[in-house]
């Protein structure tokens, strides 16, 4: 079955002009100068030191590049890429349009006029305009991606989070390859030494969910903490050195539900 929702947590931001590509392409994590209209790529925007500021989408108009943001973090977003553009010939503006997300219950391919969610195949795909028959609601597009253990904005509401630690690198959100961007000395140094010791991971609990920052616990031994969570799963941020063993939050035993997109032999996983 397809399930169509729209997502009103998310905003859209429209960046044109002649050096709009050059523009984005020296500060997001991932390359936009060679997108063909019509396709989506996942980025970010990190601080100097290397930490997650902004999760976004890249969409590739005829004459723009369209942003696909968090929308309480819009307004800060557009003040940062007007703080950067200084003297360079870019348009910055807000469109009206809506973000919608289209999945499958037996995983296939997004239908048709979805773009596909460049993370992971199972997740879907994503559409912009001003309507789409919904059949879902938003917390149903958030159970399903946190079932396929893929981390959202809700997990990193602060500067404090390596986008390798949310597994940007994972799920097709920096290009290592590509020219300078902002923060790429750390993001490069943590993927080339396989220096992470922190991964966000799905947890599955009975009862109630846990609230934001819940302890994590193997044995007496911290062992993550809880950044988000609906009805049964929990997203966490875990040691990648202590998932073996029982795993509890408030008292509750909880179980690890370590994505298939982080393979057992990942060096950074496993380091």
């Amino acid at each position: 079955m397809t399930h169509i929702a729209r997502l009103d947590s998310r905003a859209l931001i429209r960046v044109s002009g002649p050096d709009a590509r050059p523009f984005l392409n020296n500060l997001l994590t991932q390359s936009v100068e060679d997108m063909k209209p019509g396709e989506l790529r996942f980025a970010a925007l990190l601080s100097p030191p290397g930490r997650l500021l902004f999760d976004l989408f890249v969409w590739a108009e005829e004459t723009a590049l369209v942003l696909d943001v968090a929308g309480d973090r819009r307004e800060a977003l557009l003040q940062r890429l007007t703080m950067y553009r200084l003297r360079t010939p870019v348009d910055i503006s807000i469109p009206a349009d809506a973000v919608f997300a289209a999945w499958n219950t037996d995983g296939a391919a997004p239908v048709s006029g979805f773009a596909c969610d460049p993370r992971l195949p199972g997740l879907g795909g994503r559409r912009y305009g001003d309507q789409s028959e919904i059949n879902a609601e938003e917390a149903d597009w958030t159970a399903h991606r946190m079932a396929q253990g893929v981390p959202g904005a809700a997990d990193w509401p602060d500067d404090k989070t390596y986008p390798i630690e949310a597994n940007f690198d994972l799920l097709n959100g920096v290009d290592f390859h590509k020219g300078c961007f902002i923060g790429q000395e750390t993001a490069s140094r943590m993927k080339r030494r396989g220096a992470i010791k922190n991964r966000m991971m799905t947890l599955a609990f009975d009862g109630p969910p846990p609230p934001f920052g819940a302890e994590v616990l193997n044995g007496e031994r911290r062992a993550g903490e809880v950044r988000s969570s609906t009805d049964g799963l929990a997203m966490a941020l875990l040691r990648v050195d202590r998932l073996d063993g029982e795993l509890t939050v408030e008292g509750r035993p909880v179980v690890l539900r370590r994505p298939a997109y982080i393979p057992q032999g990942d060096a950074a996983a496993d380091a």
